[in-house]
């Protein structure tokens, strides 16, 4: 039992080492300048690439800059300014909507705590915990779709959803190394251990991952 538990532990502490010499510099690819323009991105990158919602925040954020300018305007208004991104209609309603309330209920400032942000419209736990970490440093840990698979690939994580997922990842990664695991994760399943085939044989994690596909 004891041998086992410190075999494991070995093997996580052995990832986290080879993820932080393959990919020194991960951080989240998303532009943004403050705390309410990461929120923003991050609500948009819901099922659209990070390199698609750069290119409209690109154009929106020298239009609209603070939760009051967003606030003024109409969803129908905002979703002609976000159309490149999928579900732009109701991507714009919540936006806007948390504007609103971002500027009558919190002084014009993004929370910095769970309870306050999840209570924002279109505001959910991934969106959540990726503003708690990059903006504020906190020990969250966001599971979007490519730290799910790779976490369960290399058998770090065996939940069936991104909550279960996140708990097991908690438990195992220390908090101040959260953050970088979190964007290390994500670069490696997106250059390598993509969804429909991965490149097993170019993979740092080959020999510490249970599920590789070289044989």
């Amino acid at each position: 039992m004891f041998l086992s538990d410190y075999g494991e532990k070995k093997r996580v502490a052995d990832i986290l080492k080879q993820l932080e010499r393959s990919y020194p510099n991960a951080n989240t690819a998303l532009h943004y300048k403050n705390e309410f323009e990461l929120l923003v991105a991050v609500i948009l990158s819901a099922q659209c690439t990070d390199k698609q919602v750069n290119k409209v925040t690109e154009k929106l954020f020298k239009k609209y800059r603070t939760p009051e300018d967003f606030a003024k305007l109409s969803p129908e208004e905002l979703a002609v300014e976000i159309k490149g991104c999928g579900l732009y209609r109701s991507k714009a309603f919540y936006i806007v909507q948390t504007a609103r309330e971002l500027v009558n209920k919190h002084h014009s400032r993004v929370p910095d705590n769970r309870t306050e942000l999840e209570s924002l419209p279109g505001v959910g736990r991934k969106t959540a915990n990726v503003v708690l970490s990059v903006a504020f440093g906190q020990a969250a840990m966001p599971v979007d779709t490519h730290v799910h698979r790779v976490a369960g690939r290399l058998g770090l994580a065996s939940g069936k959803n991104p909550l279960e997922t996140e708990k097991e990842l908690i438990a195992k990664i220390p908090p101040p190394l959260r953050k970088d695991f979190h964007h290390r994760l994500i670069t490696l399943g997106r250059e390598i251990c993509t969804a429909r085939k991965p490149h097993c044989s170019n993979c740092p994690l080959l020999s510490l991952c249970p599920g590789n596909k070289t044989t």
